[in-house]
């Protein structure tokens, strides 16, 4: 397949080139369009995208549910795939789906599922967030109580052994993570999360070496304050860390989105945290985890007003960082691709245009609108 008239952002930045060329499931060339040959113009299917933006397909590290599917309460590879779907309509080629806190079963059915499916990543799926139960009942959002706990040894090596390319992120909250469980988790290499937690900055730094990063930035951590710079005093002084964020305008104002970004720059990437009702039109409430929730003045909440998941898609994120947030197109393109993929170590194949790497490719128009997108070669028009 030949992809010509693109205005090509490579994962790092917009370039001269205006053509791809596709090989089965692989990008071949990115180049000119007159410097393809004869045989490639005669044995190409050519789509000309006519001036459109062609990036890299998005990655979501932290993502619930989407399509009508919550992960949660469908822990299958026919709801993995029509989260897949539906991702691909709003430009996301690879996601994590993310298991919010439940009993020990759940977590064990999701690795033997990831672990049945014959190719993960066919399907867009590059591994398991796990988002809980090791965490703080005080930020707790919308997770069960009950189910809070600190995880056995054995679910904890169990998780290690199914490996990184099965669980991508835990998220654990610092003050109740046990030093042997990070280190098990670390070893397996495994990304460590801080996140629902309400951990003093001490806390943070007594345990910051087995830490990668933190889960959707502001929402259920302890806040900065002069006198308790909290968890988020920690990440905006710490210069290694990398964060989700969630940029839908109701999870964080916009203007905290662009205060975060001025201090941890390419360390914050976008996420959506997104539940079943996105990407569909007609849901009015859905079940998480035993916990109703309601779409109530556009936000998604519990009946006593606990924010529960958002209907974000990651088209309009990007869309968000450049009319709210002042970012550059090209930064905020990078917060959807690149990042996420460096912070995850799949950036040897994807989150980039270039040869060798993964086709996974989107396009859009000039009022961010998804036109199509290429899943391992494979487009859909929209």
């Amino acid at each position: 397949m030949i992809i010509k008239n693109a205005k090509i952002f490579d994962g790092e930045k917009f370039i001269e080139k205006n053509t791809v060329l596709l090989e089965k499931t692989l990008i071949k060339k990115v180049l000119n369009f007159n410097e393809l040959t004869e045989k490639e113009l005669v044995e190409n299917e050519i789509v000309d995208i006519e001036g459109m933006v062609l990036s890299p397909g998005f990655i979501d590290l932290q993502i619930n549910g989407c399509g009508g599917v919550l992960f949660n309460d469908d822990i299958s590879e026919k709801g993995l795939k029509i989260m897949n779907e539906t991702n691909k309509r709003f430009g996301c080629t690879s996601f994590l789906p993310t298991l919010i806190t439940s009993p020990d079963e759940k977590i064990l059915s999701a690795i033997k599922t990831l672990e049945s499916i014959k190719d993960l990543e066919e399907i867009g799926v590059l591994g398991l967030h796990i988002e809980g139960p090791y965490i703080s009942v005080e930020k707790k959002g919308i997770h069960r109580p009950e189910y809070i706990r600190v995880l056995s040894d054995e679910i904890v090596q169990k998780i290690s052994d199914a490996g990184r390319k099965i669980t991508r992120i835990i998220t654990i909250a610092p003050e109740k993570a046990k030093i042997k469980h990070l280190e098990i988790l670390r070893k397996a290499g495994i990304k460590i999360n801080m996140g629902h937690s309400n951990a003093t900055y001490d806390e943070c730094e007594e345990k910051k070496e087995y830490y990668d990063g933190a889960t959707h930035l502001y929402n259920a951590m302890s806040p900065l304050e002069s006198r308790n710079p909290g968890v988020v005093g920690f990440l905006f002084n710490d210069d290694k860390l990398s964060a989700g964020i969630i940029v839908d305008g109701l999870h964080s104002k916009f203007c905290a989105v662009e205060i975060a970004k001025k201090i941890m720059k390419e360390r914050l990437y976008l996420v959506t945290d997104a539940v079943s009702p996105a990407g569909t039109t007609d849901m009015k409430e859905f079940m998480f985890e035993g916990n109703k929730v309601l779409c109530v003045d556009g936000k998604w909440v519990s009946p006593s007003g606990t924010l529960g998941g958002s209907t974000l898609v990651m088209i309009d994120g990007v869309k968000n960082l450049v009319k709210y947030v002042n970012q550059p197109l090209e930064e905020a393109l990078k917060m959807a691709t690149s990042y996420p993929a460096k912070f995850i170590s799949v950036n040897d194949r994807y989150g980039y245009i270039k040869e060798g790497y993964i086709a996974d490719l989107t396009y859009f128009d000039n009022n961010f609108n998804i036109k199509g997108t290429i899943s391992k070669g494979n487009i859909q028009k929209y």
